[in-house]
């Protein structure tokens, strides 16, 4: 397994934990940052950006994503400019955060499930940690969800491992006792960086395939984890 630390990753009652990312793994978010990315390229008198095109900007939290709708505008902004410019589309996606988003296949079976378990569920992601809780209530998760960590809650964001290290420091938890679930390169390559197992899920936001991630399991929606988790569970 490429994440996992040893080979405690695969004992009975294993995992104690499991880490989420949100957009693309969660909650399909990009119809909203969309309509918010192209309000903020309006006020500039700058061309639209489709629904697709905004998927693939979505993943390093807001700032590269401004930067990279407006590149992609034909308008790049750096600096300070892209410090107002993300401080602006901060006020604009706080307006559209749960407009169409809407759950993932799974998101809220497996959530209530394997909180119910007695699982600590943790929701990590670069997306500031104020949007998430607002999120994570709007649809009744934040109720199953044990800690959140947001891109501006502190640590180092992904792809570093210290957002995912701090998650499992706040439920008293080791890396080896842990599962991470996202769709996206900063994801995995965190996970690996914490030495923590993970599973990728396809249809996610990301411009590498899922199966090219390099995660230790990949499943096309979230109904399939109990059975990659069964597996990763036997012996190696």
């Amino acid at each position: 397994m490429t994440g996992s630390a040893d080979k405690d990753d695969v004992r009975p009652g294993w995992p104690q934990a499991i880490l989420f990312d949100l957009d693309g793994t969660l909650v399909d978010s990009a119809p909203d940052i969309a309509a918010a990315v192209n309000e903020l390229l309006s006020q500039d008198g700058l061309p639209h950006q489709s629904v697709d095109a905004v998927r693939g900007m979505i993943g390093n939290g807001v700032r590269k994503l401004v930067e990279r709708a407006f590149g992609s505008s034909g308008k790049p902004v750096e600096g300070v400019a892209l410090d107002e410019t993300t401080d602006r589309m901060m006020g604009i996606y706080g307006k559209h955060l749960t407009r169409h988003t809407v759950l993932m296949p799974g998101a809220m079976e497996m959530v209530v499930a394997y909180a119910a378990a007695g699982m600590k569920i943790g929701v990590v992601t670069n997306k500031p940690e104020a949007f998430t809780r607002e999120i994570l209530a709007h649809f009744g998760l934040d109720a199953h969800v044990a800690v959140v960590v947001g891109g501006d809650s502190g640590p180092s964001r992904k792809p570093a491992p210290d957002m995912l290290e701090h998650a499992l420091k706040s439920v008293g938890l080791t890396a080896a006792a842990a599962l991470m679930v996202g769709d996206s390169p900063a994801d995995i390559d965190a996970a690996k960086a914490a030495r923590m197992t993970s599973v990728a899920v396809r249809g996610g936001y990301t411009n590498v395939p899922a199966d090219e991630l390099g995660a230790d399991r990949v499943i096309s929606n979230l109904m399939e984890l109990p059975k990659v988790i069964a597996a990763l569970k036997e012996p190696v």
